[in-house]
């Protein structure tokens, strides 16, 4: 799973969450069996449970938002533990929940196992528009730069005897906000023109050339063939 070109697993994991996604929602046991390749392919990919399900928390809002849906959404209404359910409600729930979480977990997997650096590289080799790929390389480049940037900042507001505690000190923060933005934006116009000097025309040279052979897309599609199988069983039954 690591030494799979990253074009690949990109693709298999788009194709994945496109099954999940069309999977009616009543088919209970298909999303079972999107779990269970999931676990597999994780297993493969010696990806710990705990690392896994550590990284699922992220989806906590969408769960919060699920909670709530039995209960204000409108239509036929079931009691359960003394609380009146919308049936509309919980299975927009189980929905939300069921094809969210796997999502999720695909996208785990592949961060998993692939380095932000070769994610670029395979969305470039799927043809994503260039500009996009390169404000993403950017991003990644010199998001650790403006978090030092606002570290520094923050420093020199304690050295100065400054504590946030309430919202008469908001009117602080957003000035070292607007700061913070005024000198990123100073500085990604400083590294254009280092850019452009160096002979920057719009695209940035491709170093990596990635391929992938037959066999490499074999072993990549094997997940979602493999739920797509389950999807149409689910479609039939």
């Amino acid at each position: 799973m690591h030494g799979l070109p990253p074009h690949t697993k990109l693709a298999a994991a788009f194709l994945f969450v496109v099954v999940v996604v069309s999977t009616p929602r009543e088919a209970m046991w298909a999303f079972a069996g999107y779990a269970v390749l999931l676990a597999v392919v994780a297993y493969q990919a010696r990806v710990p449970a705990r690392f896994l399900l550590g990284r699922l928390l992220i989806e906590v809002p969408f769960v919060a938002f699920a909670v709530l849906m039995p209960f204000v959404a409108e239509g036929e209404r079931v009691h359960v533990l003394g609380l009146s359910l919308s049936v509309n409600g919980l299975w927009g729930a189980w929905n939300v929940l069921a094809k969210g979480t796997l999502g999720v977990a695909a996208s785990v997997l592949l961060a998993a196992t692939t380095e932000l650096r070769e994610l670029l590289l395979g969305l470039q080799r799927l043809k994503l528009p260039p500009l996009l790929v390169q404000i993403a390389s950017f991003m990644i480049r010199y998001g650790d730069v403006i978090t030092d940037e606002m570290r520094r900042m923050r420093i020199a507001r304690e050295s100065r005897g400054f504590e946030a505690k309430g919202v008469r000190h908001w009117g602080v923060l957003a000035k070292s906000a607007g700061a913070l933005f005024i000198r990123s934006y100073e500085r990604g116009e400083r590294v254009h023109l280092a850019m452009v000097s160096r002979g920057y025309a719009g695209s940035m040279p491709v170093i990596d050339e990635v391929t992938a052979s037959g066999a490499q897309w074999r072993h990549a599609l094997a997940l979602p063939c493999a739920a797509l199988v389950v999807c149409l069983l689910g479609w039939m039954l």
